[in-house]
């Protein structure tokens, strides 16, 4: 058998080759030292987003009183544990199986569907009025959370899918059947733009927002499927109000304390989703035509609000990466952070003079003086 013939071309062939190998066994070794911090994200925290339709499907049996629980436990406590419990270490990774952290999505939908029909049933019996405007508020929180946020992953699906037809359905009992429309095809892709009705401008308050944002959104969503040439009735939007108004209208005819109450906790919904859409991206743009990057999105790794809302307040994750299971969503170096966690940033937002003046010196605190944004940052 004959040898190669030993010539320098080949002895340059051998070194490259080595010093291939030996850069790629150190590249390896570095990112396995990396990792070895980290551990899988825990399903069991998650689980804690339960206590609050439990409590709301409970204070709307027992009625009376006990219809604050949701609504104290949401907004009162829940802004203290944003900040007492602080922030998720760094060193959680993406979990082993997103199976349990998925079937957590149809566990709340049923809840929703559950607390709706408790609500209904509270004001048929015929509760006094203002326990009736309590359990309102309370499960409207829920509808806010165990709905819509629910809504918005499983939204991020097939059209035809189960899961797709489980957000419509959620999205339905809050009277807001246009966001998943909206949403997947207008605010992805024009987000932090004058584009996009979901984002909100410095200086602009969280009232001024929703009376602005609501009315495009639905205009933007009949709008996406004109294009494709479905107009009035042919129109799914169009469509989705009607079913929306023959449920109003069933309810009224039953009993008219039980309509007003599915419209006080839809109402509460709705407004709950479009004050998360103003504290996301408040004062980020973007020119139209730019690069989407993780600096269009405020971020928030408080523990409270990643247990309790799933992974919502990592969104630079949720744009970049929409197509990844919630459960997946990893923090962003560097992204803008947010004053708090959803929880607590709700009180200051709707002390508008209070926000702006805070959110003028955080946006400062990046940067970011007037709203402009700088990738490299």
């Amino acid at each position: 058998m004959r040898t190669q013939d030993y010539t320098p071309e080949t002895s340059n062939s051998a070194i490259v080759v080595s010093d291939l190998v030996l850069r790629t066994t150190f590249e390896s070794i570095l990112y396995a030292s990396l990792r070895m911090g980290e551990r899988p994200t825990p399903f069991a925290p998650h689980l804690l987003g339960l206590i609050n339709p439990g409590l709301v499907i409970a204070g709307n049996v027992v009625g009376g009183p006990a219809a604050l629980m949701g609504a104290v436990w949401m907004l009162g406590v829940g802004p203290v544990l944003d900040r007492v419990l602080g922030s998720r270490p760094r060193t959680l990774g993406r979990p082993t199986s997103g199976q349990a952290f998925r079937s957590l999505l149809y566990v709340h939908t049923a809840l929703h569907v559950c607390a709706i029909l408790t609500l209904v049933r509270l004001a048929f019996l015929g509760e006094a009025i203002y326990w009736i405007g309590a359990a309102a508020v309370s499960t409207g929180i829920c509808s806010g959370v165990s709905g819509i946020i629910v809504a918005h992953e499983l939204g991020h699906t097939r059209p035809k899918s189960i899961s797709a037809r489980l957000a419509r359905m959620n999205m339905l009992l809050v009277l807001y059947g246009h966001f998943t429309e909206e949403h997947n095809f207008t605010h992805h892709k024009h987000v932090a733009t004058k584009s996009d009705p979901a984002s909100a401008e410095q200086g602009e308050s969280v009232w001024g927002f929703v009376a602005r944002t609501v009315p495009r959104q639905l205009r933007d969503a009949y709008a996406v499927h004109a294009k494709r040439g479905a107009h009035g009735w042919r129109n799914r939007v169009v469509q989705i109000l009607v079913i929306e108004s023959v449920i109003v209208g069933a309810l009224m005819s039953v009993s008219v304390p039980a309509g007003l109450a599915f419209i006080g906790q839809a109402a509460v919904a709705v407004f709950l989703l479009e004050y998360i859409n103003y504290v996301q991206h408040y004062g980020l743009r973007r020119a139209q035509g730019e690069r989407q990057t993780k600096m269009h999105s405020w971020q928030s790794e408080r523990r409270w609000s990643c247990w309790t809302l799933f992974n919502l307040s990592l969104h630079p994750a949720h744009h970049l990466k929409a197509s990844e299971g919630w459960w997946d969503l990893q923090p962003y170096d560097g992204a803008p952070d947010m004053l708090s966690g959803y929880y607590g940033c709700f009180w200051p937002a709707l002390a508008s003079p209070l926000w702006k003046r805070w959110m003028k010196t955080h946006l400062a605190a990046h940067g970011l003086p007037n709203g402009s944004v700088n990738p490299e940052l």
